[in-house]
């Protein structure tokens, strides 16, 4: 993700594809359900709702740890995503059910703007139960996530090309040959990276850092789309999704910071966010194109870094960088005492309007 060395984003993109679990008794702690049904088509299929939260909680996360992406959410965390901007849950999610276990999801979600004017982009997300695996039910949900992202493609930006894009995991996934039967391709890879806390000494503090306020949220939001103008699938923020971003119960604004220049513009910004107890997870990371060289992330990063340290609640920090990044964000992410984790390929397919 590009940087000053230090613009990057690591968002926490949930978009595994639909069918990638191990099979039955490889998950520790697996949740055992019914024996798979003969025929999958009789499983009952309806939307994600507020009451679904705990039991899609506990898919993705027993799904989190036989993938190794320990990405874990709570009902709550999961309840928020009933209700983001340009979301509709009763039509872009979909739960399929033997009887009172939740067997596998899918969400889909559109970007408000167009990539570079010509691509709509839709992330496809979901997962399948370990123990019902190989009965189709990852295709099923690819299918009904497809059509919506077509039928939402149409009607919010028609004649622009649709890009499809989906995660497909660590190396070895199964839902690798999924996707690349479907016509998918390898686009792109994000490396995860780690760092304990407090960890290697911070250096002296940077006085040119101030702590994140709320009354900054629409200065930083301006200098993100900047910032990422350039960067490989960024697409600009809107202001009702960044306001929506910010108002998370996963936030961490004391933690959070900025350089202003100045007028009183932001420059550089590091936002922080929270889903696991004791990890602290780094989401955003940008300088604005015109302030780079200047070391304004690194200092960002660093201060934060030393913010998260002294509030005693965090163990560890967590993000995700571009791994084709240009502009050197690995460098700078082990410069700070980063090291990576894993790799995660992105995959996408791209599809023309239909003509006439």
């Amino acid at each position: 993700m590009p940087t000053d060395p230090g613009v990057g984003e690591a968002n926490r993109e949930r978009t595994p594809g639909p069918e990638h679990a191990p099979a039955a008794g490889s998950a520790p702690g697996s949740n055992r359900l019914p024996a798979p049904v003969s025929d999958p088509s009789a499983l009952r299929w309806q939307p994600l709702d507020p009451a679904s939260t705990p039991a899609w909680s506990a898919l993705h996360n027993l799904l989190a740890r036989v993938e190794r992406t320990e990405e874990f959410y709570s009902a709550e965390d999961l309840a928020e995503e009933l209700d983001e901007p340009g979301f509709d849950a009763a039509r872009d999610s979909w739960a399929a059910w033997e009887g009172d276990g939740l067997i596998a999801y899918g969400q889909l979600r559109l970007a408000a703007e167009l990539l570079d004017g010509r691509w709509c982009q839709a992330y496809l997300d979901g997962g399948v139960h370990p123990d019902w695996r190989g009965r189709g039910i990852g295709a099923r949900l690819m299918d009904r996530m497809e059509a919506r992202a077509r039928e939402l493609a149409a009607q919010r930006h028609p004649g622009a090309t649709l890009r499809l894009r989906v995660s497909g995991r660590l190396d070895g996934d199964p839902v690798r040959p999924l996707l690349a039967h479907r016509g998918y391709r390898v686009a792109r890879y994000f490396t995860d990276m780690r760092r304990p806390l407090p960890g290697d000494d911070l250096g002296p503090v940077d006085v040119r850092v101030q702590p994140y306020r709320p009354e900054l949220a629409e200065r930083v939001r301006l200098a993100h789309n900047d910032a990422f103008a350039t960067h490989w699938g960024s697409t600009a923020q809107t202001v009702e999704a960044w306001r929506d971003r910010l108002a998370s119960r996963t936030f961490r604004p004391d933690v959070a910071t900025v350089v202003l220049d100045g007028g009183g513009d932001v420059l550089a910004y590091v936002l922080t966010y929270q889903w696991v107890e004791g990890e602290l997870y780094v989401g955003q990371v940008g300088t604005r194109q015109r302030a780079r060289g200047q070391g304004l992330a690194r200092a960002c990063l660093t201060e934060s870094l030393r913010a998260a340290a002294g509030s005693g609640r965090y163990r560890l920090v967590d993000l995700a960088v571009d791994s084709a990044n240009p502009t050197g964000a690995g460098a700078l992410y082990e410069s700070v005492g980063f090291a990576a984790t894993r790799t995660v390929a992105n995959y996408l397919r791209d599809e023309e309007p239909p003509s006439g």
